[in-house]
């Protein structure tokens, strides 16, 4: 009993420690309305959503189309969870879409970013339109007057800026451009608005490679280059995400302290740090996949991380967390059939319990 409230006072003195709005997930399909209540009930004070340009006007110069956006941030409203979107993806109108390399054409993603000529102008165009419906005062929140009103007031430009399945040429030069952009796209609207980078994927593959083909950054080298290359880039967001995807906790370590280096060596270290993405897989462990560490194995990772991170948030300057993902979703990517807290069903896993003791909330 002695050490069962020990650790009980563990987990509550971590849930105090954090800053507000500390504990987050990343849905990969929407929760229903009894699931964000459970979530909330949980702990988990933010969600993080993709808002795809793409899925809101697939047809040059067509109507905006919020019905996707719509039905998750008022599922979130209701049970009072905040809301961290995304503004990511690219029409084939805007920007061609073309086959990732090395992939044998069986992904694709938009040749560049929009961030030059007609295609920066309609990237900016949809920034605006979707402040106006989500920020303070925007339609959404006036079509849904029975909603207490979250306006979202941060906003996340892309995902994974560094990493081809998400734009098939990283550029650090052009993804400065496309924050500067944004930046004032959003400031157009909302004056109070705040901008986080998109999460970088800290080591994609071949990215500590010699001999690594052109295009492909580790994190560190990417965030370096945009800010080498994109002068004033320093006053145009608010804090620098992170997605330290690793084979075990432990090497968390390393990944955010590299990052954190970068920071101070372009004389930017007052920014904070948010994990955007992070997590392992409840399926069975294989020789293959190292990601994947069985349910008692992603419980267990879940607690090293979560304790590693929550003893360094001041020394990193860390802000949030959030856990990548809530549900399970298979063929999307190497892990994401069995990343969720919860199994088919809503069924949760051994790392939902897990999760809601660092949250201070209940199961």
């Amino acid at each position: 009993m002695a050490v069962s409230l020990v650790g009980l006072a563990t987990f509550a003195a971590a849930a105090q420690a954090v800053p507000a709005t500390f504990w987050g997930v990343v849905p990969q399909a929407t929760p229903n309305d009894e699931q964000f209540q459970r979530l909330k009930r949980g702990g988990v004070d933010s969600a993080r959503i993709p808002i795809e340009w793409g899925g809101v006007q697939p047809l040059k110069g067509g109507p905006l189309n919020w019905s996707g956006p719509d039905a998750v941030i008022a599922r979130a409203a209701g049970a009072g969870v905040e809301v961290l979107p995304f503004l990511t993806g690219a029409p084939g109108w805007a920007v061609p879409i073309v086959f990732v390399p090395g992939t044998g054409k069986t992904a694709k993603a938009p040749a560049h970013l929009p961030a030059a000529g007609a295609a920066a102008g309609a990237w900016s165009n949809f920034v605006k339109a979707a402040v106006a419906r989500y920020g303070p005062g925007g339609s959404f929140w006036a079509e849904n007057p029975a909603l207490p009103p979250r306006p979202i007031r941060t906003w996340q430009i892309w995902n994974e800026e560094n990493f081809k399945y998400f734009v098939a040429n990283p550029n650090p030069a052009e993804y400065g451009k496309l924050v500067k952009l944004s930046y004032a796209a959003l400031k157009s609207v909302d004056p109070g608005a705040k901008a986080v980078l998109g999460g970088l994927f800290a080591l994609p593959k071949g990215c500590l490679s010699k001999a690594k083909p052109k295009r492909i950054y580790c994190a560190t080298d990417f965030l370096d280059q945009m800010y080498e290359k994109t002068p004033g880039i320093k006053t145009k967001f608010n804090a620098v995400a992170l997605h330290p995807y690793s084979y075990y906790y432990p090497e968390l370590t390393p990944r955010v302290e590299e990052f954190r280096d970068v920071l101070a060596e372009n004389k930017d270290a007052g920014k904070g740090l948010w994990i955007t993405e992070l997590g392992w897989s409840s399926q069975p462990p294989t020789p293959t996949n190292l990601f994947a560490k069985g349910l008692g194995g992603q419980a267990a990772q879940l607690k090293g991380a979560f304790s590693l991170l929550t003893k360094g948030q001041v020394k990193w300057k860390l802000k949030r967390i959030y856990w990548f993902s809530v549900d399970d979703q298979a063929g999307t990517c190497n892990f994401c059939d069995g990343s969720g807290l919860f199994a088919q069903g809503f069924v949760p896993k051994r790392s939902w319990p897990a999760y809601v003791k660092f949250a201070g909330g209940t199961p």
